[in-house]
């Protein structure tokens, strides 16, 4: 399934009046040096590690969260400004907005407005901007995995399919959007088909999203996932996903490795 780009779209244009200037500025004002130098080593901003490059200001998510909710009115090209920047902060806060305004989108069942921010994100994961764990995990599964949860999913498989860390990543984290509604497939199915990653994030999302579908959905879908694949698990996944079961069920998946 592939979207139709949609960035020059704006809506409900009488109404917006925050831009990404805006934004920034409020999160200067909310911003601290120390918190810079612990979130850009939390996020593994170093040489040759996953976030390398990545600039922060220091501003911790619930202040983020309350910034965007000041400025929530931004439209597309404003948001692509926001993503589009280096500061880590920024495209969160991108982000967020995004979020928010699909969710508006699907109360309002207005499916045009929610294809174009689904679109428009799709646009922002192709394009490496959605690039780190934080920043695919609060998007993903409200976005992606909203629009797609009653429509075709081969888009889904693609991002699987796809060596990029993060890309991938936005393909599990979807899946959570349909766990959430009580559909294991597609997690499963994708789960399987990542095996082999041995990524450390890549990995974690794997177990996370199955342990998942063995709380919200059904544990025997878990178990007899397990039973057929714990042998080819990747010992960080395999835990994940175990989390919640028995000691004794744990111990005997790890057996199997």
């Amino acid at each position: 399934m592939i979207f139709a780009r949609a960035v020059g779209d704006v809506w409900d244009s009488a109404f917006v009046t925050s831009t990404a200037d805006d934004v920034k500025r409020a999160l200067d004002e909310v911003s601290d040096e120390a918190d810079a130098v612990a979130l850009a080593r939390f996020f593994k901003t170093g040489p040759g590690e996953y976030g390398e490059g990545d600039v922060f200001i220091g501003v911790r998510v619930p202040r983020t969260r309350s910034v965007v909710r000041a400025h929530a009115d931004l439209d597309l090209p404003e948001v692509e400004v926001l993503l589009d920047s280096p500061v880590h902060e920024h495209r969160l806060a991108g982000l967020l907005v995004l979020v928010a305004q699909f969710d508006r989108s699907a109360k309002s069942g207005d499916d045009a407005l929610g294809e174009k921010i689904a679109s428009f994100y799709l646009d922002l994961v192709m394009r490496g901007r959605v690039d780190n764990w934080d920043l695919v995990d609060a998007s993903a599964e409200r976005i992606l995995g909203g629009w797609l949860f009653d429509r075709p999913r081969d888009l889904v498989y693609e991002l699987a399919a796809d060596d990029d860390l993060w890309r991938r990543r936005v393909a599990l984290l979807t899946t959570f959007g349909f766990i959430r509604r009580g559909d294991a497939s597609t997690t499963l199915e994708v789960a399987e088909s990542v095996l082999g990653d041995r990524r450390d994030l890549t990995q974690k999302a794997t177990g996370w999203m199955l342990r998942e579908v063995g709380k919200r959905v059904d544990r025997a879908l878990l178990t007899g996932f397990l039973d057929r694949n714990a042998a080819a698990m990747g010992r960080t996944a395999l835990t994940y996903a175990c989390e919640h079961l028995t000691a004794e069920e744990r111990a005997g998946y790890r057996a199997m490795r």
